[in-house]
């Protein structure tokens, strides 16, 4: 299915292609979002695309997924067709950035199509339902207004039965409007009324689309930020009787310095992953004319930056912190790179733009070819082998 499914999106992709990118991927989202309704799609489309190779079992904090295959925040920002990107096969999905309040982010148009260079540029800025609309759709019966409130929700074992195919991972900003001295309570609402529904989630502090907003990757700040939602977190947990991974995402752009800065502080507190990365600012050696374009840049250009990246954090904080590797992983071999760098996982976007749903079945397939080849029999005994 994945080859006919390759075959029907290269046919489609120049239509996909000619028009405003943002309109494109809306679009996507509807009709994803009407057709997942209709009893049977996502059965059927697990069907298809879902395989198991056992070489790719790995666990993640704690949990067994059937791979280290994910998707990257930004793809499916309001949680809406989360089921179906499931059944793509991939191992985890994350959504969002979502914030506290509803948002538009910032002015169209802000996504560009860099098409010799198979990248994108961004400047979405946040824009997000809120974490009331997501909240809803991912249980409907349940409304968090406030962190108190959140405290008294009585956390079963059947609210997770929906993400029994994968781990769910939720990615939580500020917003646009809230200073960076108050942005520790943005981070901590979004965390308290969306504790019951996530497997983890990301803190994102490195989108270089919100003015400001990477300044909580410098010291004194993010380490205030850290107190305040690590000891929401713990408290959250203690009450529901689990434990919510947190993750830290790290923009690609910080120098040696500012990375061992974040390893640093991660240190002092229980986090439990790091994404690296989020998008790029740097433009060098685009071939592109939409490269003069404000943003964040992702794609294949970011593929030896964050696995730099990934380097770095793997040989600063081992195996005591799980690395999530992200940016230009188009193929099992882009994949294999980053594991063999540190990675206990990797997350897709911009390659699931240029490639179609096919391509997570082509980097399994791809990724568990090169295990066996190397005669490894578990992905998780190559994690940072290069490092």
């Amino acid at each position: 299915m994945s080859s006919s499914a390759d075959f029907v999106f290269r046919q489609l992709r120049p239509l996909f292609f000619s028009g405003d990118a943002e309109t494109a991927h809306e679009r996507m989202l509807s009709s994803v979002e009407m057709v997942s309704k209709i009893p049977g799609v996502i059965p059927f489309l697990r069907r298809q695309f879902r395989e198991d190779l056992p070489v790719l079992h790995t666990k993640l904090f704690g949990k067994t997924v059937n791979n280290p295959i994910g998707l990257a925040a930004g793809f499916d920002k309001d949680g809406r067709i989360y089921p179906a990107l499931f059944a793509l096969g991939f191992g985890f999905v994350e959504i969002g950035t979502v914030t506290p309040l509803p948002q538009a982010g910032n002015p169209k148009p802000r996504i560009f199509r860099l098409l010799e260079d198979q990248a994108l540029v961004n400047r979405l800025g946040f824009n997000s339902q809120g974490i009331q609309k997501l909240a809803g759709k991912l249980d409907s019966g349940t409304k968090v207004n406030s962190p108190e409130e959140a405290d008294t929700i009585n956390q079963s074992s059947e609210q997770h039965e929906k993400f029994s195919s994968g781990m769910l991972g939720i990615n939580i900003g500020k917003n646009g409007d809230t200073s960076l001295e108050r942005a520790r309570e943005d981070y901590v609402s979004a965390l308290s009324a969306l504790h019951p529904f996530a497997d983890y989630f990301t803190i994102n502090i490195s989108s270089p689309n919100t003015e400001g907003l990477q300044r909580l990757q410098e010291k004194q700040m993010l380490r205030e930020l850290l107190e305040s939602v690590c000891s929401r977190r713990d408290k959250l947990d203690q009450n529901n009787i689990r434990q919510t991974p947190l993750l830290l995402k790290l923009s690609p752009d910080l120098d040696d310095q500012g990375l061992h800065d974040c390893t640093r502080i991660i240190k002092e507190f229980p986090i439990q992953g790091v994404i690296a990365t989020n998008t790029t600012l740097d433009r060098q050696q685009l071939k592109s004319s939409q490269k003069i374009e404000q943003g964040g840049l992702s794609g294949k250009p970011l593929k030896e930056r964050s696995t730099e990246v990934v380097r770095v954090l793997f040989q600063e904080l081992g195996n005591e912190v799980t690395i999530i590797g992200t940016g230009g992983v188009f193929s099992g071999a882009d994949a294999y790179e980053k594991i063999r760098a540190g990675a206990a996982a990797v997350q897709i976007y911009t390659a699931l733009i240029y490639e179609g749903p096919g391509l997570v079945k082509r980097v399994k397939q791809e990724l568990a070819e090169l295990l066996e080849r190397d005669g490894i029999n578990c992905v998780t005994d190559v994690i940072g082998i290069d490092s």
